[in-house]
C-alpha cells in the first residue's frame, strides 16, 4: 500500500510571526491560524455567504478606485480575482474556516482578503496586500454584518420568495379543483361543523401569503448596510463618500436596491434586523408545520385513521411491514420547520451578544440565518410538487363521516334552541344514527326541510 505523499509546505507571515501552510493554498497565515485554532465543527461558512463576501470585496475595490483610494491596476486585479473565484464551481475549497471562530468573523474576512490578494498578485505579477489593498477602508466589523445582510437578502429574494409563491400557487390551483368536496371540520381534534376542502387549502395559502408579505417587509430593513462604519461605527480610515458610493455600486452589481445605513453603530453593535428576519422565517416554518400536520392527519390510515385524502406514494414506509406507505414529504417538512425554529432560538441568543460596539456572534448568525432560508426554500418546493399537487380525495370517507356527524345539528339552533339541539346530538351519537333521522323524529321539522337545513355544503357558506 502506497503511503500518501507528504504535503509541500511554504512559510507565510503575519503580525504574530511565521507559520507553515500548504504550498498550493491560496490563503495565507491568518487563515491557517484559524484552521489550527478552530477545529470545532467541520462546518464552513455557507457558500452563499462567501459569495456575498467576494462580491463585497469586488465592489469595495471598484469604489476605492473611483475615490482614488487605491491604484487602478491594483483595484482592477482585485476585481478580476473576485470574478475568477465566483466563476469557479469549486471556490469553497479556498475557504476552510470553521463557523465557530472569532465572533466578529475576522477569520473569514481575512480568509477572503488573503485568497483575493494572492490571486490578484498572480494576475498583475506584483504584490497585492490583503490588508492595505483588498481590505482598504474596511474592517471585519462592518464587512461581516454587510455580508450577512447581502447574502440573506439575495437568498430570500432569489430563492425563498419564489419557492413560497410556487407553493401558494400550487395550493390555490389544487383548492380550485376541490370546491365540490365537503369534509367534517375539526376543533380540538374533535368533530365540528363541515368545511369544504378548498376552504381548508385557501386557509393554508393565506397563511403563507401573510408570512411572505411580512418577510418581504423585513427584508427592506436588511437592505441597509454597515459597510463604511469600519471598526466601531465612526468610519475611521475610510473615505467619507465610500459608504454611499459602495451601496450604489452594489445595487448596480446585484440588481437589488441596497443603501448605506444612516447610523452605522446599531448595524455593527447589534444584529436586530437579522433577528427580525429570523423571526419571520420562524413564522414561515410554523405555517409549514401546520400544513404538514394537516396533510398527515387527513392522510392517516388508510383504514383506522381519517383517510380523507391519499398522498402520492413515494417510497416503502417500513423495513418490516410490507405495503406500508408513509407521508414522508410532510414529515421531512415538519423536521425542517423544527430546525428553523431552533435556528431562530440560536439567532435570538446571538443577537443578544452585542457588547458595546460589536456583536460577537456574527458567524453563527450568518450560518443559521442562511441555513433557514435554504431549508425553507427547498422544503416548500418539495411540499408543493410531491405532496399537495398530486394528492387524491377519498370522497366516500368524507361523505360517511359527514352523514354521521351529530354536530350538524348546530344548524338547527335558531329554530329549536341550543338545549334541544344538544339532546338530539347526544341521542344521534349514542345510537349511532344519522343526525337527520333523529331530528326528524324529535322535531316537527319536515324531512325535506331538514335535508335543506343540514346540507353540509350549504353550511360551509355561513349565515342563518
Amino acid at each position: 500500500m502506497q503511503k500518501p505523499k507528504a504535503r509541500k509546505l511554504r512559510t507565510a507571515k503575519d503580525s504574530l510571526g511565521a507559520i507553515e501552510i500548504d504550498s498550493e493554498a491560496l490563503y495565507s497565515a491568518q487563515t491557517q491560524r484559524a484552521i489550527n485554532n478552530f477545529p470545532i465543527s467541520g462546518r464552513r461558512m455557507p457558500a452563499s455567504f462567501i459569495s456575498a463576501l467576494i462580491i463585497i470585496k469586488s465592489t469595495a475595490a471598484k469604489t476605492n478606485i473611483e475615490l482614488n483610494c487605491i491604484e487602478k491596476h491594483i483595484g482592477g486585479a482585485i476585481i478580476k480575482a473576485c470574478e475568477t473565484l465566483l466563476r469557479d464551481a469549486d471556490f469553497m475549497r479556498h475557504f476552510p474556516v470553521d463557523v465557530f471562530q472569532t465572533g466578529s468573523g475576522t477569520s473569514s474576512n481575512m480568509n477572503a482578503n488573503e485568497v483575493i490578494a494572492n490571486l490578484a498578485s498572480e494576475i498583475i505579477g506584483s504584490e497585492v496586500n490583503p490588508n492595505d489593498h483588498v481590505n482598504f477602508g474596511q474592517s471585519s466589523n462592518d464587512v461581516i454584518p454587510t455580508a450577512i445582510h447581502v447574502s440573506a437578502v439575495q437568498g430570500v429574494t432569489n430563492s425563498l420568495i419564489p419557492s413560497l409563491h410556487h407553493l401558494v400557487d400550487t395550493i390555490e390551483i389544487k383548492a380550485d379543483d376541490l370546491k365540490s368536496y365537503c369534509k367534517t371540520g375539526r376543533t380540538h381534534l374533535m368533530d365540528a361543523m363541515p368545511v369544504r376542502l378548498d376552504q381548508t387549502l385557501l386557509g393554508w395559502s393565506d397563511q403563507l401569503r401573510q408570512s411572505t408579505r411580512l418577510t418581504e417587509n423585513t427584508l427592506e430593513v436588511m437592505k441597509h448596510l454597515a459597510l463604511g462604519g469600519t471598526a466601531v461605527g465612526t468610519g475611521i480610515n475610510t473615505h467619507a463618500e465610500f459608504s454611499q458610493r459602495f451601496a450604489t455600486n452594489l445595487s448596480s452589481d446585484t440588481n437589488i436596491k441596497f443603501s448605506s445605513a444612516e447610523n452605522f453603530f446599531p448595524l455593527i453593535g447589534s444584529q436586530d434586523a437579522a433577528v427580525a428576519l429570523s423571526g419571520q422565517l420562524k413564522m414561515i416554518a410554523v405555517a409549514l408545520m401546520k400544513i404538514s400536520n394537516d396533510l398527515r392527519w387527513m392522510n392517516s390510515g388508510p383504514l383506522s385513521g381519517l383517510g380523507e385524502i391519499s398522498l402520492k406514494p413515494l417510497q416503502p414506509g417500513s423495513s418490516i411491514m410490507p405495503g406500508k406507505v408513509n407521508p414522508v414529504i410532510p414529515e421531512a417538512t415538519a423536521m425542517v420547520a423544527a430546525e428553523v425554529i431552533g435556528n431562530d432560538a440560536a439567532i435570538t441568543v446571538a443577537g443578544q451578544s452585542g457588547n458595546f460596539e460589536l456583536n460577537v456572534m456574527l458567524p453563527l448568525i450568518a450560518y443559521n440565518l442562511l441555513s433557514s432560508i435554504d431549508l425553507l426554500a427547498e422544503s416548500g418546493e418539495l411540499l408543493a410538487e410531491k405532496a399537495i399537487k398530486d394528492f387524491t380525495v377519498n370522497e366516500s370517507n368524507l361523505t360517511k363521516a359527514l352523514r354521521m356527524n351529530p354536530i350538524l345539528v348546530t344548524a338547527l339552533n335558531p329554530i329549536i334552541g341550543y338545549t334541544k339541539a344538544a339532546e338530539i346530538a347526544k341521542k344521534a351519537y349514542q345510537e349511532g344514527r344519522p343526525i337527520i333521522d333523529v331530528a326528524a323524529q324529535e322535531t316537527d321539522i319536515t324531512r325535506e326541510e331538514l335535508e335543506s337545513l343540514l346540507d353540509p355544503i350549504k353550511l360551509t357558506n355561513g349565515g342563518l
